[in-house]
C-alpha cells in the first residue's frame, strides 16, 4: 500500500506514467530530480502519510523509491 501510494505521488509530481515508477527507481538517474524536486517530494510524503518532518540527514540516504518506501514503513 505504502508503495502504490508513493507512485501515485510521484508520477503526478514528476509527470510519470505510474508504471514507470519501480522500486529501483533512482531520483536522480531515472527521474532527473534535483534538490528542490526531492524537496517537494518529501513535503508531500509528510502530508501525506502523516509521518513528522523527514530529517534532513535521512534525505541523503534516500535515493530509490525502495529506500523512501522503507523509511515511510519504518515510522507508520
Amino acid at each position: 500500500m505504502v508503495f502504490e501510494k508513493l507512485r501515485k505521488l510521484m508520477a503526478d509530481q514528476f509527470s510519470v506514467e505510474e508504471d514507470a515508477i519501480t522500486m529501483d527507481t533512482n531520483f536522480v538517474e531515472d527521474l532527473d530530480a534535483d534538490s528542490i524536486d526531492l524537496m517537494e517530494l518529501m513535503m508531500a510524503v509528510e502530508e501525506t502519510f502523516d509521518i513528522g518532518e523527514v530529517e534532513e540527514n535521512a534525505l541523503e540516504s534516500l535515493k530509490t523509491v525502495g529506500d523512501v518506501v522503507g523509511y515511510i514503513s519504518d515510522r507508520l
